[in-house]
């Protein structure tokens, strides 16, 4: 069996343990800067939208792709002078292909860019791809997102509260997707990727993941705690971060089987194509399946222990544990003082009399004859001291 294989069968059996739920202070810690990372990176850079949310016109064309694409064509495009133009966004999609982005143009400025872009790449201008998108349209696709995400949230809130009879469950899954969506989003704050429907794609992907890791712990912990009032032997803490143990060698190895293709993608969509949805949606994935993985181990089952422990019902089976507890150990105590104080010693506390400590030197070596208790002859047939016995007729007297 591998290590980790065997530190698993450890965790599951109790037999090692780390504390997660009692360390949740340290983790909502982290995860609240995380946080305000990602709210302070969204303010002050703000997400870079792609031109399907603003609107805009996009060009492509054929051309051989060299260190010098991106200035070239930039410059080309500037030189129009095309009226509301703004900062072209160009990029490279292989080795053959380059894509400029611009603000929305009239129909002038549009074909005046189009014949610069020919130019610069040595084609006709009909062999110049021109797409429109507008900017009403770029509001509908962000508002159906929106609501497509809420309408998820709420979803999502309702089948958990069903499968566990636990509201309680659902609004620590929900914070913890929330955690998990605003930490991505506020990566591609920082980061500067655009923000394209592959990038709400790969949103919505990861908070189902996150979900199914975070609502297969949950299971485990309703595993452990069923009837868990009944007894004093472990707190609903206890009993939930016994579920996390058993269940997080399974989320390591989900997580990292996810994570080696999706960061494949997002190598190969960055280093390689330069652009376009794989990148997009890849960034979206690694990230999202990474902090999902965090937040299913440290932040969703703390919540909800959090949660639980305000139950009056818990709150006195927490009583009941920890006096038991501090019962054990009262009796633990004088039981370790009487065994380091040795067998003289007990055998003085219970007879009241003094005893003498037998040194080494005056035990009776193996061999040597003792003392019988009972009167000796001193002589005998072989020479040594025999016991005397009465004669049977008066022993019953």
């Amino acid at each position: 069996m591998s290590k980790l294989g065997s530190l698993g069968a450890k965790l599951h059996r109790g037999e090692v343990s780390y504390d997660f739920i009692g360390k949740r202070k340290l983790w909502f810690t982290v995860s609240l800067v995380l946080v305000a990372i990602s709210v302070i990176g969204l303010a002050v850079r703000g997400l870079a939208l792609g031109i399907e949310f603003k609107g805009g016109v996009e060009y492509q064309t054929s051309v051989r792709v060299t260190d010098n694409t991106v200035a070239d064509f930039g410059d080309a495009v500037k030189a129009t002078n095309a009226q509301d133009l703004g900062d072209p966004v160009v990029t490279t999609i292989g080795a053959d292909k380059v894509r400029i982005q611009t603000r929305p143009l009239s129909q002038d400025d549009i074909t005046k860019v189009r014949n610069a872009i020919a130019q610069e790449a040595g084609v006709q201008p009909n062999q110049v791809s021109t797409s429109q998108i507008g900017a009403s349209w770029g509001d509908q696709i962000a508002n159906k997102a929106i609501w497509a995400l809420g309408v998820f949230l709420v979803l999502v809130f309702l089948v958990i509260w069903v499968y566990f009879r636990e509201p309680k469950a659902s609004m620590a899954a929900i914070l913890a997707l929330v955690h998990d969506v605003l930490i991505t989003v506020g990566v591609y704050a920082l980061v500067g990727f655009d923000v394209t429907p592959a990038t709400v794609i790969g949103v919505l992907t990861i908070l189902g993941y996150s979900l199914y890791d975070t609502v297969v712990v949950f299971d485990k912990v309703r595993e452990n705690t069923r009837g868990i009032t009944g007894s004093n032997r472990q707190t609903y803490s206890d009993a939930a971060n016994l579920a996390v143990n058993q269940t997080v060698v399974r989320s390591i190895n989900t997580t990292l089987i996810a994570l080696l293709p999706v960061g494949s993608i997002l190598v190969v969509g960055t280093a390689v194509l330069g652009t376009g949805p794989l990148k997009d949606l890849s960034l979206a994935l690694f990230v999202g399946i990474a902090v999902g993985a965090y937040s299913s181990v440290f932040i969703a089952p703390a919540l909800l222990a959090a949660f639980k422990e305000r139950e009056p019902g818990m709150q006195a089976l927490r009583r009941r544990v920890l006096a038991r507890r501090a019962q054990q150990s009262g009796a633990a105590a004088p039981a370790t003082a009487v065994a380091g104080a040795g067998q003289p010693a007990a055998a003085m506390a219970g007879t009241g009399a003094t005893a003498t400590a037998v040194r080494p030197q005056d035990r009776p070596k193996a061999g040597t004859p003792t003392a019988s208790s009972r009167p000796v002859k001193p002589t005998g047939a072989a020479g040594r001291p025999q016991p005397t016995r009465k004669p049977r007729s008066k022993r019953g007297k």
